[in-house]
């Protein structure tokens, strides 16, 4: 058999990272695998009130196993606001991985 008579799909979004697609197996079972799965779930997690003015910019992983989680708004407006709602930020990551994970909350331009 071949392919010459088949049609092939554009894919219609980049490949995913193997800890996002660990983490949709994992969440089946109740584990929240890593920071790549608090990447690819941040909208679901922070709700649209907080994901619609900031996204992710970086998180780095400490040696006590907390994270320093780096934002960026989207207007450099919404920076104060961001930082009057950062305790709110850290809970809906703590209550994700069920545990203190949050160790600093940062926003870059």
């Amino acid at each position: 058999m071949s392919n010459l008579n088949k049609k092939f799909e554009k894919r219609s979004a980049r490949p995913g990272t193997i800890g996002g697609a660990m983490g949709e197996l994992l969440q089946i079972f109740g584990i929240r695998a890593s920071d790549a799965d608090l990447a690819a779930r941040w909208d679901k997690i922070m709700g649209p009130e907080i994901a619609g003015v900031a996204k992710l910019a970086a998180i780095k992983k400490m040696r006590d196993g907390r994270f320093n989680i780096t934002l960026r708004p989207a207007n450099p407006a919404f920076t104060l606001q961001l930082s009057y709602m950062e305790n709110e930020i850290k809970n809906k990551i703590n209550k994700y991985f069920g545990r203190d994970a949050v160790a600093k909350i940062s926003f870059r331009r």
